[in-house]
């Protein structure tokens, strides 16, 4: 059996740093400590947190004093306001390539550009960037509904940085035909283009594809989509002990990915649990 595992699997530069922040926080400021809502979305590194002190709130209302961890894919400033107003000491965890996206969005509108969001309406890291704007915004999942919208004069074009490149390639050609002038940034983030390229290139040479990520993680989600386009034999897992045999069986080339916020630890968890089915040696 040949096991290829991804080279880019695992931990992004953005969710390593708030990993990073939110424990060196733990050191550094007393308790209670809090994010609002999932630091990142992998369920097994939020448990690890809270066991270090830090709690997930829903809301900051909820957070009376302490110190409030700003997720990776950021917050939106109403939250951020309310917190100010609670004097809460504040730890920036934000991945800066969506502050990037925050950047070129607020460009746009300055510019009146109406702006074109490519993604997911109710993602966290969108309803952030929609918060520091006016209503001039709209957010797009697909190029069909792009049907319902236009024509424009001004448009202007950003992406979810977790997003597929080839969706924001057609609903970029879609919205040429409904603008007179369209000016785009392409904020998806290098590290999702180079992960994505790469499990495509594994699922090609594989007979199994594993996908290993929080259920919750879009960019895991979307890693899986992609390998199933390309392997129907994808499977996305959370942890090890979801690994089923008959995944595994009669495949001589099996092939391992996972998400951008999915820790070291579970990741070689997977490749010692497929070793085991296999009733191989690494």
């Amino acid at each position: 059996m040949k096991l290829i595992v991804a080279k880019s699997a695992g931990f992004c530069f953005g969710v390593k740093r708030a990993m990073e922040l939110a424990l060196d926080a733990t050191r550094k400021y007393p308790a209670p400590l809090y994010t609002l809502g999932p630091l990142i979305h992998n369920p097994q590194a939020v448990d690890y947190l809270e066991k270090q002190g830090v709690r997930v709130k829903d809301r900051v209302e909820a957070i009376s004093r302490g110190t409030l961890i700003l997720r990776s894919h950021g917050v939106p400033l109403r939250d951020l306001e309310k917190a100010k107003k609670r004097r809460l000491r504040v730890v920036d965890a934000t991945c800066p390539i969506v502050k990037r996206a925050h950047y070129y969005a607020k460009f746009l509108r300055r510019n009146g550009y109406l702006l074109l969001i490519v993604g997911d309406a109710e993602h966290p890291e969108v309803e952030a960037i929609c918060s520091y704007l006016d209503q001039e915004v709209e957010v797009v999942e697909s190029p069909k509904i792009l049907e319902r919208l236009g024509p424009w004069k001004k448009l202007g074009i950003i992406v979810q940085t977790t997003q597929s490149f080839g969706l924001f390639k057609e609903i970029v050609a879609a919205s040429l035909e409904k603008s007179k002038e369209v000016r785009i940034f392409n904020t998806i983030c290098q590290a999702t283009t180079i992960r994505q390229k790469e499990a495509v290139e594994i699922a090609k040479k594989v007979e199994s594809m594993i996908v290993v990520g929080g259920y919750n993680s879009a960019n895991t989600q979307r890693l899986a989509a992609i390998c199933r386009h390309v392997q129907p034999q994808t499977h996305h897992i959370e942890t090890a002990d979801e690994l089923v045999p008959q995944w595994l069986l009669n495949k001589e080339r099996i092939g391992l990915t996972a998400g951008a916020s999915t820790p070291s630890w579970i990741i070689k968890e997977v490749e010692e649990e497929i070793y085991r089915l296999k009733g191989r040696k690494r």
